[in-house]
């Protein structure tokens, strides 16, 4: 269980990104913070933590302070800012002080859900220890890249794509559009039309399941396991 501490100068906010936390299998709100102060007194308070959600715009310092600050004081905490901050200077700060992932509001629970998969992907590879080879050293970086969809056509959800995305990016092996359905709670026919997209764009790969009679299955695979 990933422990994370959510700090946001806006109360409300910081509980709709709490809510959201935890409904992301493995993780668990530590605790809330609504300054910088606050947010370095929960990080010595907090016995155990693993990730803290860091607004930039606090009313008493800023989120890349903080950061700074933490560092300071020895604390290796990983850092993922979610603010609206959207100029590149602060953008290129943030990587540059350690921050893993930078999440520009406002955005959906499923572009929170993506970052906070991608991260314990990346902690379950690198607990793992070992001598990495190149291509584990390449998956390593990319472990935390989430880009976003194509241009949608017409008719289709950012936050379906997102979904169909992820259930199919997170699979052991190939899945049918049934499959689908089930993980992501869209019909039948809505995943069969994502996946479609998908496949036309070069992100996932059809391939075909075949039976004792009858016509052959299609299955899809993300196309990096493919």
């Amino acid at each position: 269980m990933f422990e994370v501490l959510v700090v946001d100068d806006d109360t409300r906010v910081a509980r709709v990104n709490a809510a959201y936390v935890e409904k992301v299998p493995g993780f668990h709100v530590a605790g809330e913070a609504y300054s910088a102060a606050e947010a370095l007194l929960q990080l010595e308070a907090l016995p155990r933590l693993d990730l803290v959600l860091l607004d930039h715009y606090l009313p008493d310092e800023t989120g890349l302070a903080v950061v700074q600050e933490m560092r300071r004081r020895g604390h290796q905490t990983d850092v993922i800012m979610v603010t609206a901050a959207r100029d590149v200077s602060t953008v290129q700060a943030a990587m540059r002080q350690g921050a893993l992932q930078y999440l520009v509001k406002p955005f959906a629970f499923a572009g929170l859900r993506a970052k906070l998969e991608a991260y314990a992907e990346l902690r379950r590879t690198l607990d793992g220890g070992g001598e990495a080879e190149q291509a584990e050293v390449d998956r390593i970086f990319g472990a935390l890249s989430t880009p976003s969809e194509p241009d949608l056509p017409k008719g289709h959800s950012p936050t379906t794509a997102e979904l169909v995305r992820q259930s199919l990016m997170h699979a052991d092996g190939p899945l049918s559009a049934q499959e689908i359905a089930e993980r992501t709670g869209v019909s039948r026919q809505t995943a069969q039309r994502y996946l479609k997209l998908l496949e036309r764009t070069g992100r996932a790969r059809l391939t075909l399941k075949y039976g004792d009679a009858g016509r052959p299955e299609h299955r899809y695979v993300w196309a990096t396991r493919a």
